[in-house]
């Protein structure tokens, strides 16, 4: 790369003019941490793509399963594949008790935002592959 410098485990470094194809590249898998499955036995991965403006870029897919997370300032573009997620709880917004969660199915094409601190439940039957914006 002419004019930057490389930063190890990083596809689209700073200061670098460069291009990744985020929907054939190759993404690591390992297991799910055990706290975090719910059913299934899933795999996730992620390729850091790089920062800009502060914030954190990449390439994240998840394979067979059903997860659990509490998120960061998101915002994610469906490359391939799809989900439910199941806003398990959301700062900000009182539900009565015994309600559902809020569900979004997501597949390719779609931009979903999500909020610092929100409790989610991913279920996906074969994969799903996302581009994010993490703050």
């Amino acid at each position: 790369m002419s004019g930057a410098e490389a930063v190890p485990g990083v596809a689209l470094p700073g200061g670098a003019n460069a291009a990744v194809h985020a929907g054939s590249m190759p993404v690591a898998l390992e297991a799910v941490a055990p706290e975090d499955v719910v059913s299934g036995d899933p795999a996730q991965g992620i390729v850091e793509l790089g920062e800009i403006g502060g914030a954190e870029t990449g390439v994240w897919e998840l394979r067979g399963g059903t997860v659990t997370d509490t998120e960061v300032d998101e915002l994610f573009v469906v490359l391939s594949g799809g989900a439910t997620i199941e806003l398990l709880s959301e700062p900000g917004i009182n539900r009565d008790p015994g309600a559902a969660p809020r569900t979004v199915k997501v597949g390719p094409g779609d931009v979903m935002r999500l909020v610092a601190g929100t409790r989610t439940r991913w279920t996906v039957a074969d994969h799903i592959r996302k581009v994010y914006i993490a703050g």
